[in-house]
């Protein structure tokens, strides 16, 4: 009776949301203005309804921030926003969409690539092709200097769905994703214990177990390794590149014959599995590896408990201080060395949709278009400059025509970016670099760090690009990923903390076997190929 009434009751809430926006469905999308041959700033001031997410950091109503009011004094085009955080975003997009209470575009849309197919295939979001043609300048401008990327964007049927976000920085295996998750060593406590940088695995084994004795923290503090399990940037796959292929996020990698590979069936990769197991009982690791969060792992390495740790960039965690700096590779048992590439690129294919609700379609595009602008793009990713009530990121020099990043002066990049940018559709090329804008510090230097360390010991040519596959495609691979990549990390992180990966190793094989391995890799191969052709 009660999951009767749940039913009834669902029911009831999405006839009354359907009824109630067809009586209102003037008041989430725009009336049909007629304009035609449009330039800006309009002659007449206009508005566009659209739906957006942005940080809880950042104004509620975007319109606040001043990169949307010099755009709306250079276009006269005013912009209702519909706006969310967090989890409610994702309700109140999909509500919208299925209830056909849509805005006019939706922007930082965040759809993955299954569900932008599916919105296509009902009829929800509209082709842009020729849109894109036609009415933008600026996007065309970095497709034909990058053309690499209209590939990216189209989807399988031949059609543009979505307007992208694009953010180079470095290529091939210099780019800055190519390495997410950075072991940092605590070089300060080496120097106090007398140890040298580890340059093997059974060396690290040493120095971790000279910073458990030890205990350079002080009154049982010492952590000395630690890590988030099966967490990006957090896990502590960088070490698996020791014994074989190594790992990354997704376990996909690529061999320099064009061979997509599952890192986590390698053989190798149950020998680093035995290792950190090794590690494990020896008391090396953090005992909240295996369940703790970001704020807690935080917490732990700003209080200088560490003696290695894995993220991104280090300060985040320990701070941007000569304490910790990045240990490069090691030499596993057999003295194999090996950096396993991310398949990470500064790429998201759906920033911006525009509804079938829009009657407005080459003003709409024509706006969006001027997020492509150089110059434009540019303050979107990063925040702006000239800002009298907020921190600005950037000044910009009027005798070199370029936006300079601003010395912070203690202030969190991400923190500052969170408040005032606005991301959306935008594209930065290495090109701009030097042209349109500095390169953010934070981001040389880790680039800097990626070539010197990292990039001599990366073998593979490949990664595994942003394929587009079809709908179909994607709905076998998640069908499969569901039962798939959960299995995969369980065990990861009952092997490294319990043991038994030898004893377990057949039955592993088999059952990845039977949760669709084969099929997986075959579809992948097949979109690795056709994206590579």
């Amino acid at each position: 009776m009660k999951k009767f009434l749940k039913a009834v009751s669902l029911l009831l809430i999405i006839v009354t949301v359907g009824a109630g926006c067809s009586d209102n469905s003037g008041d989430t999308w725009s009336e049909d203005y007629g304009l035609s041959d449009i330039s800006f700033p309009l002659d007449e001031k206009v508005s566009l309804k659209i739906m957006t997410e942005s940080s809880s950091l950042a104004p509620e109503n975007p319109n606040e921030k001043l990169i949307f009011q010099r755009l709306e004094e250079e276009t006269n085009v005013h912009i209702e926003w519909r706006n969310f955080t967090g989890a409610t975003f994702g309700e109140k997009r999909n509500l919208a969409m299925t209830s056909g209470d849509m805005p006019d575009a939706i922007m930082n849309a965040g759809y993955s690539d299954y569900d932008l197919l599916k919105l296509a295939k009902d009829g929800a979001v509209i082709p842009l092709n020729d849109l894109v043609e036609d009415y933008m300048p600026n996007l065309n401008a970095v497709l034909e200097e990058a053309p690499e990327y209209r590939d990216m964007i189209t989807a399988p049927d031949g059609n543009i769905y979505a307007f992208p976000w694009i953010e180079e920085l470095g290529q091939g295996k210099e780019s800055i994703h190519s390495v997410d998750n950075f072991p940092w060593i605590n070089v300060k406590w080496l120097n106090e214990l007398g140890l040298e940088m580890p340059t093997t695995t059974e060396e690290l084994k040493e120095v971790l177990i000279a910073f458990r004795d030890s205990d350079p923290a002080g009154n049982g503090q010492t952590i000395p390794m630690s890590f988030i399990i099966n967490d990006g940037g957090q896990d502590p796959g960088f070490l698996f590149g020791s014994f074989g292929l190594g790992d990354n996020w997704d376990h996909t990698v690529v061999t320099n014959d064009g061979e997509v590979k599952l890192t986590s069936n390698d053989e190798g990769y149950k020998e680093a599995i035995k290792f950190m197991n090794e590690l494990q009982g020896e008391d090396l690791i953090d005992i909240e590896a295996f369940e703790q969060e970001w704020p807690t792992y935080v917490a732990k390495g700003q209080e200088g408990r560490y003696g290695i740790y894995f993220t991104w960039d280090k300060a985040n965690i320990s701070g941007m201080n000569d304490d910790y700096e990045l240990m490069p590779p090691l030499e596993g048992p057999d003295g194999h060395k090996n950096v396993a590439r991310t398949n990470g690129t500064g790429f998201d294919r759906s920033k911006m949709v525009i509804t079938n609700a829009n009657q407005n379609l080459e003003l709409t595009v024509k706006w969006i278009d001027q997020f492509y602008k150089p110059t434009q793009s540019v303050q979107n990713n990063w925040g702006t400059y000239g800002d009298e009530d907020m921190q600005n990121i950037f000044e910009f020099d009027k005798e070199e025509n370029m936006l300079k990043h601003l010395d912070l002066q203690g202030t969190a990049p991400v923190e500052l970016r969170e408040r005032t940018s606005v991301g959306g559709p935008l594209a930065i090329l290495d090109s701009y670099y030097g042209e349109v804008t500095t390169m953010p510090e934070d981001a040389s230097w880790r680039l800097d760090l990626m070539k010197e360390v990292m990039v001599p010991h990366i073998k593979a040519d490949n990664i595994f690009p942003k394929v587009f596959f079809s709908l179909e495609e994607l709905d076998r691979l998640s069908k499969i990923e569901a039962d798939l990549l959960p299995y995969i990390e369980r065990k990861k992180a009952e092997w490294i903390a319990n043991g038994n990966v030898e004893e377990e190793w057949d039955e592993y094989l088999a059952e990845l076997d039977r949760l669709g391995l084969q099929e997986w890799l075959d579809i992948k191969q097949e979109g690795y190929d056709r994206s590579t052709n």
